[in-house]
């Protein structure tokens, strides 16, 4: 199929479901409140919050609620270019597979997609939710389609029927987005320790143990497993590909981070994995950070930047990414002025420092959860970084 052909059959198959694209979020919201009643919306926030503080019999209720006809259409269509973006990378790795499972399916609308296009493969969408897979169930015979299935069931509790050569789990196995993942050894590096206590926590609060070794098992011989999950923050994403890695699951093509829209927030989320047991080529699972977009300082840099002399309030040079930390050391006769180093309440360690280097005066601050920020102005306005050192803090 040609990717115009599949861009519309994509973009049908949604209006199917009931979704609608927005590329604003006044009109996203003005709709939400045109199809949902004030006491929907009431109890829809209600159960967010629940689901946020809540445990596992919470989430469900969740997403049993968000399965409802009314509810469904206005809630996902939040998620369209997901749907969009994770829809087409899963279906061009399907291949000949001639049984897949599409762990933690939810409504089904990415399983109902992937059946419709691969009619000769037999499909299994497992979901915990029942109204979820009501849902599924019902738009699946809508569709008339009949080489999918759909169960409701806990792997956490029961290990999965069957052998499957292919399975996909989206923003399924790592259900703990709150979770800040694992620390660097300080915060002067983006390394991780090594042992085996803080990597194996993270797995039990994430819930990845029990869901990972529950789908290799279902995993036939030479199977895959299609991944995508909400992993990007390197605190995140190196104990994930820990995990993966220490069951044996290796890369077979190199990852790739997808940025997506919800409505008007960028989502960037992924990578995208596609692993296999045991696979004779495989990539290196990389630990470091990715590139970014932050540029090197150096002196020269600042005659090219466009810089209004009538809005203070502007540094000369801004890093807010990793690479933060390249241009910080690089920072020639570094004075420092202030500086305080301490734990965080909620465990990261975090360094700030006022200095000034190169005739310029510089704000860096780094913490153990991968945030690097390196600011510069001229010593006229070292008021600005001054009272910004104070704000950081404080806060």
């Amino acid at each position: 199929m040609s990717t115009d052909a599949l861009h519309d059959s994509l973009h049908a198959h949604l209006a199917q479901w009931g979704l609608r694209f927005f590329s604003s979020d006044a009109d996203y919201f003005a709709w939400q409140r045109a199809m949902l009643s004030v006491a929907d919306l009431n109890q829809l926030g209600a159960q967010v919050e629940r689901k946020r503080r809540g445990d596992q019999r919470d989430e469900t209720a969740f997403y049993d609620l968000t399965a409802s006809s009314r509810i469904l259409p206005v809630l996902y269509s939040q998620r369209y270019e997901y749907f969009l973006e994770v829809g087409r990378r899963v279906l061009s790795r399907i291949g000949a597979a001639n049984r897949v499972l599409d762990f933690g399916c939810g409504v089904g609308i990415l399983t109902t997609l992937y059946a419709r296009h691969c009619p000769d493969t037999q499909f299994v969408g497992v979901d915990r939710s029942p109204g979820s897979i009501a849902a599924a169930q019902s738009k699946a015979a809508e569709l008339g389609l009949r080489n999918v299935r759909f169960e409701c069931r806990d792997v956490e509790v029961e290990a999965l029927d069957g052998s499957y050569e292919c399975i996909i789990a989206t923003h399924a196995l790592v259900q703990a987005e709150q979770d800040l993942g694992i620390p660097s050894l300080n915060w002067t590096t983006f390394e991780r320790a090594q042992e085996e206590g803080p990597q194996a926590a993270f797995e039990r609060r994430t819930g990845i143990d029990v869901r990972l070794d529950r789908l290799i098992g279902a995993l036939s011989p030479g199977g895959r497993l299609i991944i995508f999950e909400k992993t990007r923050q390197l605190a995140r994403r190196v104990p994930f590909q820990r995990a993966l890695g220490r069951r044996g699951l290796l890369l077979i093509e190199p990852p790739e981070s997808v940025r997506y829209r919800l409505v008007e927030e960028v989502a960037d989320d992924g990578p995208f994995f596609v692993v296999q047991p045991g696979a004779s080529h495989a990539h290196a699972w990389n630990e470091a950070p990715e590139p970014d977009e932050g540029l090197p300082f150096n002196q020269a840099m600042l005659q090219s930047v466009p810089h209004d002399p009538h809005d203070q309030t502007i540094p000369l040079y801004e890093n807010h990414w990793p690479s933060a930390q390249q241009a910080w050391e690089a920072l020639a006769d570094r004075l420092v002025r202030q500086e305080e180093t301490r734990r965080e309440s909620d465990g990261r360690q975090l360094h700030v420092e006022l200095g000034s280097a190169e005739g310029l005066v510089y704000l860096y601050c780094a913490n153990t959860f991968d945030q690097r920020q390196l600011i510069l102005v001229e010593e006229s306005r070292s008021g600005m970084l001054e009272s910004y050192y104070r704000e950081i803090l404080a806060s």
